[in-house]
């Protein structure tokens, strides 16, 4: 080969390089396109982590309940927000909230709750950490954002300071007025209280798929809760719902969570973000698509953008549905049950996360911290009664399962191990 025939190849190469270059930052601005600049919107223990995602700012799972319904003695209108972050964070360990991530709630007023999900943050609830001081307490600045108001809160109130609470201390709850309403703030080490046999679902995921053997779940007495003796960094807010309707009388809200972090040019860039449990995790097979779905907020979610996650996720869905060799449901339909990826609670209704649907097939009653979700999507997603036989108590005899008990007060989650 002439050393003119290799000028000419490494010209192409540098070409099509290029060319593959540009189209990966197409696709990329056609999934951020719509997003805000400054503070972007955006079950998911393993739903990766790249160089500047740690586990620190990787959401693990989100719960969203009336309090009455986890706690009869709690005051009637109040509801409880529940986002985990750091994944298999180790017993007697002390883990921190980054200081570079923004954690978010947002939330949409619904006014019809057979309504396809807008995606539009009506409200957001905003924390941000400073450094642990000597006694491990990070100090917590809240911002809220209604109605196009924005609201910053000091890390202090009544000159007490708003605080997380450190490991092995007694719970440090914080009131924070905002907006007329006094908000109540957690935020610390808890006991992961997420149950699930994961590496085996992993293993029936890619027997259906046709990528591996076709396997069974295990039986309960043999079946492994992964989440078993871990603690998650949980802030925990209990809300009015006066504060969420903001005079619009709406009953129904639409939640999602998200954390950003700094972007290095004066802004954030969002790497995560949570609706329903075991949506992308469970759904979302390649990386790549995940980290789309992590870097887009809900209302991409049906976008020709994202129509590749979709299509991964509906494969997903027609592979589980024929476990049992037959089929049951419509995977197109079960995804626009799913997407756009929100968790809808109607407070009229007791909370629970198979406590109710809507008439699209969408559940609506939010979730409270005991609520079996594998086992409820995969019932959704097969049509039938299926189960990793995985509970929150465990099975007596197997070791590889069990929760410690919930605590009878807000915010509710065991104590860390």
């Amino acid at each position: 080969m002439t050393a003119k025939n290799l000028v000419k190849i490494e010209v192409l190469t540098v070409k099509l390089t290029k060319k593959i270059r540009r189209t990966i930052l197409a696709i990329e601005v056609a999934l951020i396109a719509v997003l805000t600049p400054g503070i972007i919107a955006a079950s998911d223990h393993d739903d990766g982590e790249v160089d500047i995602k740690g586990r620190a700012v990787n959401l693990t799972d989100l719960y969203v309940y009336r309090e009455k319904d986890q706690n009869s003695g709690a005051a009637d209108g109040d509801l409880v927000f529940t986002m985990n972050s750091n994944p298999r964070s180790v017993a007697r360990y002390q883990y921190y909230f980054s200081t570079t991530a923004l954690y978010q709630f947002y939330i949409t007023q619904v006014g019809d709750v057979n309504s396809t999900p807008t995606g539009r943050a009506d409200i957001i609830l905003r924390f941000a950490f400073s450094p642990p001081n000597n006694q491990g307490m990070q100090a917590v600045a809240i911002t809220v954002v209604r109605g196009g108001s924005e609201t910053t809160t000091k890390t202090t109130v009544n000159n007490s300071l708003i605080a997380s609470t450190p490991l092995n201390s007694n719970t440090v709850l914080n009131t924070v007025p905002i907006g007329g309403s006094n908000l109540t703030v957690f935020a610390g080490l808890r006991e992961d209280p997420f149950f699930f046999d994961v590496e085996q679902f992993f293993r029936v995921r890619a027997g259906a798929l046709g990528t591996g053997p076709k396997v069974a779940f295990k039986p309960a007495s043999q079946a492994i809760d992964f989440a078993k003796g871990y603690n998650v960094n949980t802030i925990a807010v209990r809300v009015p719902k006066a504060f969420l309707q903001a005079g619009t009388g709406a009953n129904t809200f639409d939640v999602w969570s998200t954390v950003s972090v700094r972007d290095g040019v004066g802004g954030f860039k969002q790497l995560d973000r949570l609706g329903r449990p075991a949506i992308n995790e469970g759904l979302i097979v390649t990386p790549a698509y995940m980290e789309a779905f992590n870097n887009i907020p809900p209302k991409l979610d049906l976008s020709s953008a994202a129509a590749p996650v979709r299509q991964e996720a509906v494969a997903t869905i027609n592979a589980l549905d024929l476990l049992d060799g037959k089929k049951n449901v419509d995977p197109n339909a079960i995804a626009r049950a799913f997407l756009p990826d929100v968790l809808r609670i109607d407070t009229t209704k007791p909370s629970g996360y198979a406590s109710a649907t809507n008439s699209q097939g969408s559940l609506i009653g939010g979730r409270l911290l005991l609520d079996d979700v594998i086992d409820i999507t995969l019932g959704t997603l097969v049509g039938s009664p299926t189960s990793d036989n995985v509970s929150y108590n465990g099975t007596p005899g197997n070791p590889a399962q069990g929760h410690k008990p919930l605590e009878p007060s807000f915010p509710y989650l065991a104590l860390p191990n």
